[in-house]
């Protein structure tokens, strides 16, 4: 394809997006980070505070991560006091997450002030140009779940080793 071909509109979104979220996600994990957790930490317990105490393997779904990143959060959480496991008493393979007496101040009182720092971040729009553009990125964001995977490369064979 020839530069002059390129889809200049698309490459300029995606680099417009990235950059956004860099900016955004930079500015939120400092403010996390200045009260000891990492966006990861911070997610689960917001997770936990809004949602409650949720089976650990859903708790990922929620934070986007996948099992083992979320037992090894899980377990840096409980040592430090915040969060801890409970077996569910109908199935015994179910543990649920669930937040401590300190976890929980904690969150609210970080939550408190990401939220407030979130809207600060998002300053640069009015709220009616927040709305569109969050519905226009989702929209975008189904849209893409939805497009065509790429066919596989085609390998070239690979040459057979000399005959000695």
């Amino acid at each position: 394809m020839s530069p002059d071909a390129y889809p200049v509109n698309a490459l300029k979104l995606w680099v417009v997006l990235n950059r956004a979220a860099r900016s955004i996600e930079g500015a939120l994990r400092e403010q996390t980070e200045r009260h000891g957790l990492s966006l990861t930490e911070f997610a689960v317990l917001e997770v936990l505070l809004h949602k409650g105490a949720l089976p650990l393997g859903e708790l990922g779904v929620h934070i986007l991560r996948v099992g083992g990143s979320t037992t090894y959060l899980a377990d840096k959480l409980e040592r430090r006091g915040l969060m801890v496991r409970r077996p569910c008493t109908e199935d015994r393979r179910l543990v649920y997450a669930e937040l401590t007496d300190k976890g929980r101040a904690l969150i609210e009182e970080v939550f408190a002030e990401h939220a407030g720092h979130l809207a600060g971040l998002m300053g640069g729009l009015t709220p009616d140009e927040q709305a569109t553009a969050a519905d226009l990125l989702k929209r975008l964001g189904l849209y893409a779940q939805t497009y065509p995977a790429l066919p596989p490369l085609e390998k070239e064979a690979p040459e057979a080793p000399p005959v000695s």
